[in-house]
Protein backbone atom coordinates (compact mmCIF):
# COMPACT_ATOMS: atom_id res chain seq x y z
CA UNK A 1 0.00 0.00 0.00
CA UNK A 2 1.26 3.73 -1.25
CA UNK A 3 1.17 5.93 1.74
CA UNK A 4 1.90 9.69 1.91
CA UNK A 5 3.24 10.75 5.03
CA UNK A 6 3.45 14.24 5.58
CA UNK A 7 4.85 15.97 8.53
CA UNK A 8 3.93 19.28 9.87
CA UNK A 9 6.65 20.26 12.90
CA UNK A 10 6.77 23.93 11.53
CA UNK A 11 2.89 24.23 10.52
CA UNK A 12 1.76 23.80 6.92
CA UNK A 13 1.05 26.12 3.90
CA UNK A 14 0.66 25.85 -0.06
CA UNK A 15 3.58 26.34 -1.08
CA UNK A 16 5.63 24.32 1.42
CA UNK A 17 3.15 21.65 0.98
CA UNK A 18 3.26 21.91 -3.14
CA UNK A 19 7.46 22.33 -2.69
CA UNK A 20 7.72 18.67 -0.48
CA UNK A 21 5.44 17.34 -2.45
CA UNK A 22 7.06 17.81 -5.63
CA UNK A 23 10.60 16.70 -4.24
CA UNK A 24 8.93 13.66 -4.55
CA UNK A 25 7.72 13.29 -7.96
CA UNK A 26 9.84 11.43 -10.81
CA UNK A 27 9.54 13.97 -12.96
CA UNK A 28 9.33 17.48 -11.42
CA UNK A 29 10.41 19.47 -14.21
CA UNK A 30 7.78 17.88 -16.90
CA UNK A 31 5.47 18.83 -13.36
CA UNK A 32 6.03 22.14 -13.49
CA UNK A 33 5.80 22.54 -17.04
CA UNK A 34 2.32 21.06 -17.23
CA UNK A 35 1.34 23.34 -13.85
CA UNK A 36 2.86 26.35 -15.85
CA UNK A 37 0.38 25.16 -19.14
CA UNK A 38 -3.01 25.02 -16.88
CA UNK A 39 -4.26 28.09 -17.60
CA UNK A 40 -3.98 29.91 -14.37
CA UNK A 41 -3.62 33.54 -15.70
CA UNK A 42 -0.17 35.05 -16.16
CA UNK A 43 1.00 32.91 -13.98
CA UNK A 44 4.72 30.76 -13.82
CA UNK A 45 5.77 28.75 -11.20
CA UNK A 46 9.45 27.84 -10.54
CA UNK A 47 11.18 25.55 -7.70
CA UNK A 48 15.31 26.41 -6.73
CA UNK A 49 16.82 24.95 -3.83
CA UNK A 50 16.96 26.15 -0.50
CA UNK A 51 18.70 25.49 2.96
CA UNK A 52 17.42 25.66 6.05
CA UNK A 53 19.38 24.71 9.39
CA UNK A 54 21.86 22.78 6.61
CA UNK A 55 19.33 20.89 5.08
CA UNK A 56 18.52 20.95 1.45
CA UNK A 57 15.10 21.21 -0.11
CA UNK A 58 13.00 22.97 -2.28
CA UNK A 59 11.18 26.46 -2.33
CA UNK A 60 8.50 27.33 -4.88
CA UNK A 61 8.17 30.76 -6.51
CA UNK A 62 5.42 32.75 -8.28
CA UNK A 63 5.69 35.59 -10.43
CA UNK A 64 2.52 36.76 -12.04
CA UNK A 65 2.89 38.85 -15.09
CA UNK A 66 6.57 38.54 -14.62
CA UNK A 67 6.75 39.77 -11.16
CA UNK A 68 7.03 37.64 -7.89
CA UNK A 69 4.76 38.23 -5.39
CA UNK A 70 6.60 40.52 -2.11
CA UNK A 71 6.92 38.80 1.02
CA UNK A 72 5.84 41.13 4.12
CA UNK A 73 7.36 40.27 7.25
CA UNK A 74 6.20 43.35 9.15
CA UNK A 75 3.63 42.51 11.73
CA UNK A 76 3.23 43.75 14.88
CA UNK A 77 2.98 42.11 18.13
CA UNK A 78 5.35 38.57 17.13
CA UNK A 79 7.99 37.74 15.17
CA UNK A 80 5.28 36.62 12.20
CA UNK A 81 6.31 33.50 10.16
CA UNK A 82 5.10 34.89 6.95
CA UNK A 83 7.11 32.45 4.82
CA UNK A 84 3.51 30.91 3.52
CA UNK A 85 2.53 34.00 1.22
CA UNK A 86 -0.76 32.38 0.40
CA UNK A 87 -2.10 33.36 3.75
CA UNK A 88 -5.18 35.75 3.55
CA UNK A 89 -4.22 37.94 6.33
CA UNK A 90 -1.98 40.50 5.00
CA UNK A 91 -1.00 44.18 4.47
CA UNK A 92 -3.51 45.75 2.90
CA UNK A 93 -1.46 47.77 0.44
CA UNK A 94 -0.83 44.37 -0.89
CA UNK A 95 -4.91 43.52 -1.82
CA UNK A 96 -4.97 46.70 -3.37
CA UNK A 97 -2.78 45.31 -5.84
CA UNK A 98 -5.01 42.50 -7.27
CA UNK A 99 -8.57 41.99 -6.79
CA UNK A 100 -10.31 40.48 -4.33
CA UNK A 101 -11.51 36.94 -5.32
CA UNK A 102 -15.02 35.74 -4.39
CA UNK A 103 -15.83 32.45 -4.18
CA UNK A 104 -18.12 32.52 -7.90
CA UNK A 105 -15.01 34.23 -9.45
CA UNK A 106 -12.98 31.13 -8.25
CA UNK A 107 -15.11 28.90 -9.75
CA UNK A 108 -14.92 30.86 -12.49
CA UNK A 109 -11.40 30.23 -12.84
CA UNK A 110 -10.92 26.77 -11.88
CA UNK A 111 -13.45 26.06 -14.18
CA UNK A 112 -11.52 26.70 -17.27
CA UNK A 113 -8.26 25.08 -16.32
CA UNK A 114 -6.80 22.84 -18.01
CA UNK A 115 -6.89 19.58 -15.75
CA UNK A 116 -8.69 17.06 -14.53
CA UNK A 117 -12.35 16.98 -13.45
CA UNK A 118 -10.96 15.48 -10.02
CA UNK A 119 -8.27 18.53 -9.59
CA UNK A 120 -11.10 20.47 -10.17
CA UNK A 121 -13.33 19.30 -7.82
CA UNK A 122 -10.58 19.00 -4.89
CA UNK A 123 -9.59 22.88 -5.50
CA UNK A 124 -12.76 23.97 -5.32
CA UNK A 125 -13.58 21.48 -1.80
CA UNK A 126 -10.13 23.60 -0.29
CA UNK A 127 -11.34 27.01 -1.43
CA UNK A 128 -14.99 25.67 0.20
CA UNK A 129 -13.40 24.71 3.45
CA UNK A 130 -11.73 28.19 4.07
CA UNK A 131 -15.05 29.97 2.67
CA UNK A 132 -16.60 28.42 5.38
CA UNK A 133 -14.60 29.19 7.83
CA UNK A 134 -14.45 32.74 7.36
CA UNK A 135 -18.74 33.10 7.19
CA UNK A 136 -18.58 31.57 10.31
CA UNK A 137 -15.36 33.99 11.69
CA UNK A 138 -17.06 37.03 10.27
CA UNK A 139 -20.57 36.30 10.10
CA UNK A 140 -20.78 36.80 6.34
CA UNK A 141 -22.64 34.45 4.15
CA UNK A 142 -20.50 32.35 1.91
CA UNK A 143 -21.39 33.99 -1.38
CA UNK A 144 -20.40 37.29 -0.12
CA UNK A 145 -17.05 35.98 1.29
CA UNK A 146 -13.88 37.72 -0.73
CA UNK A 147 -10.65 35.48 0.06
CA UNK A 148 -8.22 38.37 -0.03
CA UNK A 149 -4.81 36.68 -0.40
CA UNK A 150 -6.03 33.16 -0.55
CA UNK A 151 -8.01 34.10 -3.67
CA UNK A 152 -4.75 35.68 -5.15
CA UNK A 153 -3.30 34.14 -8.77
CA UNK A 154 -0.32 32.83 -6.36
CA UNK A 155 -2.69 31.04 -4.17
CA UNK A 156 -4.50 29.50 -7.01
CA UNK A 157 -1.29 28.29 -8.41
CA UNK A 158 -0.13 26.92 -5.15
CA UNK A 159 -3.67 24.74 -4.27
CA UNK A 160 -3.69 23.67 -8.30
CA UNK A 161 -0.29 22.39 -7.85
CA UNK A 162 -0.93 20.56 -4.42
CA UNK A 163 -3.78 18.98 -5.98
CA UNK A 164 -2.67 18.06 -9.30
CA UNK A 165 0.74 16.79 -8.03
CA UNK A 166 -1.46 13.97 -5.54
CA UNK A 167 -3.52 12.90 -8.23
CA UNK A 168 0.06 11.88 -10.11
CA UNK A 169 1.80 11.02 -6.93
CA UNK A 170 -1.57 8.74 -6.36
CA UNK A 171 -1.16 7.38 -2.84
CA UNK A 172 -3.47 4.59 -1.61
CA UNK A 173 -3.38 6.60 1.79
CA UNK A 174 -2.04 10.17 2.97
CA UNK A 175 -1.84 10.88 6.41
CA UNK A 176 -0.01 13.81 7.97
CA UNK A 177 1.58 14.49 11.57
CA UNK A 178 -0.53 16.63 14.51
CA UNK A 179 0.23 20.27 13.07
CA UNK A 180 1.83 22.55 14.83
CA UNK A 181 -0.08 26.17 14.62
CA UNK A 182 2.76 28.82 16.26
CA UNK A 183 1.70 31.05 18.59
CA UNK A 184 1.69 34.84 19.84
CA UNK A 185 -0.42 37.38 17.84
CA UNK A 186 -0.66 38.35 14.12
CA UNK A 187 -0.94 42.19 12.90
CA UNK A 188 -3.58 41.36 9.86
CA UNK A 189 -5.84 43.16 7.66
CA UNK A 190 -8.99 42.60 10.13
CA UNK A 191 -6.55 44.53 12.99
CA UNK A 192 -4.56 41.95 15.71
CA UNK A 193 -5.55 38.35 16.21
CA UNK A 194 -4.19 35.34 17.99
CA UNK A 195 -2.63 32.66 16.35
CA UNK A 196 -3.52 30.41 15.08
CA UNK A 197 -6.03 32.66 12.73
CA UNK A 198 -9.77 32.21 13.59
CA UNK A 199 -10.02 30.87 10.41
CA UNK A 200 -7.48 28.22 10.47
CA UNK A 201 -8.52 27.56 13.98
CA UNK A 202 -11.88 26.60 12.62
CA UNK A 203 -10.57 24.56 9.73
CA UNK A 204 -8.78 22.15 11.93
CA UNK A 205 -11.38 21.74 14.18
CA UNK A 206 -11.99 17.64 15.46
CA UNK A 207 -7.47 17.71 14.08
CA UNK A 208 -4.37 17.44 16.68
CA UNK A 209 -2.86 21.13 16.96
CA UNK A 210 -0.34 22.27 19.25
CA UNK A 211 1.14 25.63 20.02
CA UNK A 212 4.96 26.03 21.30
CA UNK A 213 7.83 28.26 21.30
CA UNK A 214 7.62 29.40 18.08
CA UNK A 215 6.20 32.90 18.06
CA UNK A 216 4.37 33.14 14.51
CA UNK A 217 1.93 31.96 12.49
CA UNK A 218 3.12 28.97 11.09
CA UNK A 219 0.25 27.41 9.74
CA UNK A 220 -2.52 29.48 7.32
CA UNK A 221 -6.13 28.75 6.23
CA UNK A 222 -4.80 27.18 3.00
CA UNK A 223 -2.60 24.82 4.44
CA UNK A 224 -5.21 23.99 7.06
CA UNK A 225 -7.80 23.15 4.11
CA UNK A 226 -5.58 21.60 2.11
CA UNK A 227 -4.57 18.74 5.07
CA UNK A 228 -8.13 19.12 6.27
CA UNK A 229 -9.42 17.52 2.64
CA UNK A 230 -6.69 15.07 2.13
CA UNK A 231 -5.16 13.64 5.20
CA UNK A 232 -7.04 10.44 6.42
CA UNK A 233 -5.82 10.80 10.17
CA UNK A 234 -3.63 12.83 11.60
CA UNK A 235 -1.15 10.17 13.92
CA UNK A 236 2.92 9.65 14.44
CA UNK A 237 4.36 8.43 11.64
CA UNK A 238 3.05 4.74 10.93
CA UNK A 239 5.35 1.56 10.11
CA UNK A 240 6.41 2.39 6.60
CA UNK A 241 9.25 1.40 4.03
CA UNK A 242 10.26 5.20 2.78
CA UNK A 243 11.42 5.65 -0.85
CA UNK A 244 11.19 9.13 -1.47
CA UNK A 245 11.25 12.01 1.23
CA UNK A 246 10.65 15.77 0.42
CA UNK A 247 11.46 18.93 2.02
CA UNK A 248 9.23 22.10 1.14
CA UNK A 249 10.90 25.14 2.54
CA UNK A 250 9.10 28.54 4.04
CA UNK A 251 11.09 31.95 3.45
CA UNK A 252 11.42 32.45 6.86
CA UNK A 253 14.45 31.72 9.37
CA UNK A 254 13.30 29.57 12.54
CA UNK A 255 16.06 28.00 15.27
CA UNK A 256 14.21 24.67 13.90
CA UNK A 257 14.51 23.67 10.57
CA UNK A 258 11.22 26.02 8.71
CA UNK A 259 9.94 23.15 6.13
CA UNK A 260 7.29 20.50 5.60
CA UNK A 261 8.73 17.38 5.25
CA UNK A 262 7.06 14.36 2.77
CA UNK A 263 7.37 11.01 3.14
CA UNK A 264 5.88 8.77 0.71
CA UNK A 265 6.62 4.63 0.38
CA UNK A 266 4.91 1.37 0.81
CA UNK A 267 3.42 0.21 4.23
CA UNK A 268 5.61 -2.45 5.99
CA UNK A 269 2.57 -5.02 5.33
CA UNK A 270 -1.32 -4.62 5.15
CA UNK A 271 -1.54 -4.33 8.76
CA UNK A 272 -3.71 -1.16 10.48
CA UNK A 273 -4.74 0.04 13.55
CA UNK A 274 -9.43 -0.33 14.01
CA UNK A 275 -11.25 0.75 17.16
CA UNK A 276 -12.87 -1.51 18.58
CA UNK A 277 -16.28 0.07 20.74
CA UNK A 278 -18.14 -2.46 22.95
CA UNK A 279 -21.07 -2.63 25.65
CA UNK A 280 -23.09 -4.91 27.43
CA UNK A 281 -26.63 -4.70 26.90
CA UNK A 282 -29.82 -6.10 29.05
CA UNK A 283 -32.42 -4.39 28.66
CA UNK A 284 -33.30 -4.26 24.65
CA UNK A 285 -35.38 -6.60 22.51
CA UNK A 286 -33.50 -8.32 19.54
CA UNK A 287 -35.17 -5.74 16.91
CA UNK A 288 -33.35 -3.01 18.67
CA UNK A 289 -29.83 -4.65 18.71
CA UNK A 290 -30.74 -5.62 15.29
CA UNK A 291 -32.03 -1.73 14.36
CA UNK A 292 -28.90 -0.58 15.91
CA UNK A 293 -26.21 -3.10 14.43
CA UNK A 294 -27.68 -2.32 10.47
CA UNK A 295 -27.36 1.10 11.03
CA UNK A 296 -23.99 1.54 12.71
CA UNK A 297 -23.14 -0.75 8.95
CA UNK A 298 -24.92 2.00 7.28
CA UNK A 299 -23.17 4.78 8.75
CA UNK A 300 -19.45 3.26 7.59
CA UNK A 301 -18.56 0.62 10.33
CA UNK A 302 -16.03 -2.44 9.28
CA UNK A 303 -18.70 -4.39 11.32
CA UNK A 304 -21.19 -4.68 14.27
CA UNK A 305 -21.72 -7.91 16.00
CA UNK A 306 -23.10 -9.39 18.82
CA UNK A 307 -22.39 -12.10 21.55
CA UNK A 308 -24.92 -13.47 24.52
CA UNK A 309 -23.05 -12.67 28.10
CA UNK A 310 -23.83 -13.79 31.13
CA UNK A 311 -24.13 -10.35 33.50
CA UNK A 312 -24.65 -9.36 37.18
CA UNK A 313 -27.40 -10.94 39.25
CA UNK A 314 -27.59 -13.78 36.54
CA UNK A 315 -29.38 -12.00 33.76
CA UNK A 316 -29.25 -13.12 30.31
CA UNK A 317 -27.25 -9.87 28.25
CA UNK A 318 -25.72 -8.86 24.66
CA UNK A 319 -21.79 -8.05 24.37
CA UNK A 320 -22.41 -5.45 21.20
CA UNK A 321 -19.01 -4.40 19.57
CA UNK A 322 -18.43 -2.21 16.34
CA UNK A 323 -15.75 -2.36 14.77
CA UNK A 324 -14.50 1.41 12.50
CA UNK A 325 -11.43 3.28 11.98
CA UNK A 326 -10.06 6.16 13.90
CA UNK A 327 -11.70 8.92 11.73
CA UNK A 328 -15.42 7.22 12.49
CA UNK A 329 -14.66 6.55 16.37
CA UNK A 330 -16.43 9.97 17.91
CA UNK A 331 -19.59 9.40 15.34
CA UNK A 332 -19.81 5.33 15.94
CA UNK A 333 -19.87 6.67 19.60
CA UNK A 334 -22.40 9.48 19.26
CA UNK A 335 -24.28 6.28 17.67
CA UNK A 336 -24.02 3.90 19.89
CA UNK A 337 -25.12 5.82 22.59
CA UNK A 338 -27.80 7.22 20.82
CA UNK A 339 -29.19 3.50 19.68
CA UNK A 340 -28.70 1.76 22.17
CA UNK A 341 -29.64 1.57 25.95
CA UNK A 342 -26.37 1.89 26.95
CA UNK A 343 -24.19 3.79 29.92
CA UNK A 344 -20.85 3.54 28.74
CA UNK A 345 -18.89 2.04 26.15
CA UNK A 346 -15.09 0.58 26.06
CA UNK A 347 -12.50 1.20 23.79
CA UNK A 348 -9.74 -1.17 22.44
CA UNK A 349 -7.43 -0.22 19.82
CA UNK A 350 -6.14 -3.32 17.59
CA UNK A 351 -4.05 -4.31 14.69
CA UNK A 352 -5.39 -6.18 12.26
CA UNK A 353 -4.06 -7.94 8.89
CA UNK A 354 -6.20 -7.79 6.08
CA UNK A 355 -5.99 -9.11 2.26
CA UNK A 356 -5.96 -6.92 -0.83
CA UNK A 357 -9.60 -7.10 -1.96
CA UNK A 358 -11.14 -6.11 -5.43
CA UNK A 359 -14.32 -6.65 -7.23
CA UNK A 360 -14.87 -8.05 -10.40
CA UNK A 361 -17.14 -8.91 -12.91
CA UNK A 362 -17.55 -12.08 -14.81
CA UNK A 363 -19.97 -13.46 -17.25
CA UNK A 364 -21.72 -16.61 -17.04
CA UNK A 365 -24.83 -18.54 -18.60
CA UNK A 366 -26.65 -16.79 -16.55
CA UNK A 367 -25.26 -13.27 -16.73
CA UNK A 368 -22.48 -11.05 -15.70
CA UNK A 369 -21.79 -12.10 -11.90
CA UNK A 370 -20.15 -10.07 -9.33
CA UNK A 371 -16.53 -11.79 -8.09
CA UNK A 372 -14.71 -11.18 -5.10
CA UNK A 373 -10.86 -11.71 -5.04
CA UNK A 374 -8.75 -11.78 -2.05
CA UNK A 375 -5.09 -11.79 -1.83
CA UNK A 376 -1.86 -11.18 -0.26
CA UNK A 377 0.57 -13.44 2.54
CA UNK A 378 0.71 -16.01 -0.55
CA UNK A 379 -2.82 -16.58 -0.56
CA UNK A 380 -5.19 -15.69 -3.39
CA UNK A 381 -8.85 -16.78 -3.18
CA UNK A 382 -12.28 -15.63 -4.77
CA UNK A 383 -15.97 -16.34 -4.78
CA UNK A 384 -19.23 -14.76 -6.38
CA UNK A 385 -21.28 -12.17 -4.68
CA UNK A 386 -24.02 -13.51 -2.50
CA UNK A 387 -26.75 -11.32 -3.49
CA UNK A 388 -25.99 -12.33 -7.30
CA UNK A 389 -26.32 -15.89 -6.67
CA UNK A 390 -29.20 -15.42 -4.59
CA UNK A 391 -30.90 -13.34 -7.63
CA UNK A 392 -30.36 -16.07 -10.03
CA UNK A 393 -31.29 -19.02 -7.78
CA UNK A 394 -34.70 -17.18 -7.49
CA UNK A 395 -35.08 -16.04 -10.76
CA UNK A 396 -34.81 -19.47 -11.97
CA UNK A 397 -36.28 -21.27 -8.82
CA UNK A 398 -33.14 -23.83 -8.16
CA UNK A 399 -31.71 -23.97 -5.12
CA UNK A 400 -28.48 -21.90 -4.08
CA UNK A 401 -26.24 -24.65 -3.98
CA UNK A 402 -26.99 -25.87 -7.77
CA UNK A 403 -26.41 -22.51 -8.74
CA UNK A 404 -22.69 -23.12 -7.19
CA UNK A 405 -22.34 -25.88 -8.62
CA UNK A 406 -23.28 -25.17 -11.85
CA UNK A 407 -21.03 -22.25 -12.26
CA UNK A 408 -18.26 -23.60 -10.72
CA UNK A 409 -18.59 -26.60 -12.91
CA UNK A 410 -18.18 -24.01 -16.14
CA UNK A 411 -15.05 -22.29 -14.63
Amino acid sequence: MKILYIECNMGAAGDMLMAALLELHPDPAGFLQRLNNSGVPGVVVSASPSAKCGITGTHIAVKINGHEEASHDHHHGCDHDNHEKDHHHKHEHKSERHSHGSYHEIEHTIGHLNVSDAVKSNVLDIYRLIAEAESHVHGVPVDKIHFHEVGELDAVADIVGVCMLIEELAPDRILASPIHVGSGQVRCAHGILPVPAPATAHILRNAPIYGGDVRGELCTPTGAAILKLFAEEFVPMPVMKVSKIGYGMGKKDFAQANCVRAYLGESESEREEVIELACNLDDMTPETVAFAQQLLLDEGALDVYTMPIGMKKGRTGVLFTCMCKHDLRDKMVRLIFKHTTTLGIRETTSRRYTLDRKLDEVQTTYGPIRRKTAQGYGITRSKMEYEDLAKIARENEISLAQVMDELNAST
